[in-house]
């Protein structure tokens, strides 16, 4: 329902605007969505192109890694970070999720357990760089609560899959601490949706204007529905 809420948010409310790498999007200013029960269900917009299978695949490769070749990946930059970097001549590999469950265990009511994505070294000269940058856990109420921080976050087609991924670290870490899960915090700087790049992943959300009224440029682009030929 975040999800959905969001993306209706967006294409309502938003400003067109073309991108560095010249992309149309409309985005909008920064946003925080919390989910009071985050595995409650259901977890997957029926609206949204990636469904349970490919969640659940996404949620897998960010806890335990995948074989594909990125630029960059999330399993890495949380569990292994470091990349190019060294101390004392020798290489930086850190478990960042470890530390952070080891700092709870250690200080309950630490504001330390963080982890961090963003690697100057490499992600300054990336075309594609990470989207996520802070992971922050803590225990309130004999709870996990988890905040997340996107610098730049698409909405539309990958913030359903990141949510459900960032909520099974979010369990994961929880179980090691033997605790339930509380509140999931996904605060996104600039969310936006590529409003000509998924015209079709906008269509089961917008509902040709059922839904969501979308601003006068995106319903121009798609030109599917009665209410675009007005735009």
């Amino acid at each position: 329902r975040a999800h959905e809420l969001v993306v209706k948010m967006i294409l309502e409310k938003g400003r067109v605007l073309q991108t560095e790498d010249g992309e149309a999007t409309v985005e909008f200013e920064e946003v925080a969505l919390q989910v009071d029960t985050p595995l409650a269900g259901p977890m997957v917009s029926p609206h949204s192109r990636f469904q349970q299978k490919f969640v659940e695949q996404y949620a897998t490769d960010l806890l335990h890694g995948s074989h594909a070749s990125f630029e960059y990946d999330y399993h890495s930059r949380l569990f292994d970070w470091g990349e190019r970097l060294s101390v004392e001549g020798k290489p930086v590999h850190v478990d960042q999720i470890e530390y952070i469950a080891e700092k709870l265990k250690k200080s309950p009511v630490s504001r330390r357990a963080i982890a961090i994505t963003w690697n100057p070294v490499i992600d300054e000269q990336l075309n594609d760089c990470p989207c996520l940058q802070l992971v922050q856990c803590v225990l309130r109420d004999g709870k996990l609560a988890i905040r997340v921080i996107f610098r730049s976050n698409d909405m539309l087609t990958a913030a359903g899959a990141n949510m459900y991924a960032l909520v099974q670290l979010q369990r994961s870490i929880a179980d090691r601490l033997g605790v339930p899960c509380g509140t999931y915090t996904h605060i996104s700087l600039v969310p936006h949706i590529y409003y000509i790049r998924d015209m079709h992943d906008i269509e089961p959300f917008c509902g040709k204007g059922a839904f969501i009224q979308p601003v006068q440029e995106v319903c121009r682009a798609c030109g599917r529905c009665d209410r675009s030929k007005k735009a």
